[in-house]
């Protein structure tokens, strides 16, 4: 749970990033992604995955976790900003790190990957399936297979972040996923009522 006081801390923290990104003081720190390979970043707390989705959502919800599917590819400008703005920003990186179990897929990859009905393919067939056509996409999951009833596809995800969102919009897209508001309401209501309460508190 997200209390009022550790809300306002977070909020606080991505909003003087927005005032301020990549200038003296924004941030006492920033993390630094991994480079796998030219144009194509990473993290060490990036979920070690055999690309079995049932698995992987049953580990990410045995550790009090969510399960996102990060989408990219090699050169992709908005991935790149994503990791090195977004993702360094200690606030940001910490709360998606504690919360969510991150499997990054490459759009155009040729690994397989094991869907969660049990159908096998290659990393570019299930962005197909999914939907997912360009990059960053993030989909969100439910917390067990049961609650997909079956469905497939980008009918399974709860929510979906459709390319780069600034920091403070990242942070909260996480939120609402982890706070299960999207069983409320829209993100977009989410995140005004977001704005509202810090604005209020001053």
């Amino acid at each position: 749970m997200i209390t009022r006081r550790r809300f306002h801390g977070l909020a606080a923290g991505a909003l003087g990033v927005l005032a301020g990104v990549g200038g003296a003081g924004a941030v006492e720190h920033r993390y630094e992604p991994l480079v796998v390979d030219e144009g194509f970043y990473t993290w060490d707390w990036f979920l070690s995955s055999f690309f079995e989705l049932a698995d992987d959502l049953e580990t990410a919800t045995a550790g009090g976790k969510r399960l996102a599917i990060l989408w990219e590819q090699d050169g992709c400008p908005y991935c790149r900003e994503m990791h090195v703005v977004n993702l360094a920003i200690p606030e940001i990186h910490d709360y998606i790190r504690d919360n969510f179990e991150i499997l990054q897929l490459d759009i155009h990859g040729d690994r397989n990957v094991v869907d969660f009905d049990g159908a096998t393919m290659t990393e570019s067939d299930l962005a197909k399936r999914n939907g997912v056509r360009f990059t960053p996409t993030i989909q969100f999951f439910p917390e067990s297979l049961e609650e997909m009833e079956g469905r497939i596809g980008k009918d399974a995800e709860i929510a979906r972040v459709p390319g780069y969102l600034r920091p403070f919009h990242f942070l909260t897209f996480f939120q609402f996923v982890r706070e299960q508001a999207y069983d409320n309401g829209d993100f977009r209501a989410y995140l005004k009522a977001r704005m509202a309460a810090y604005e209020a508190a001053g």
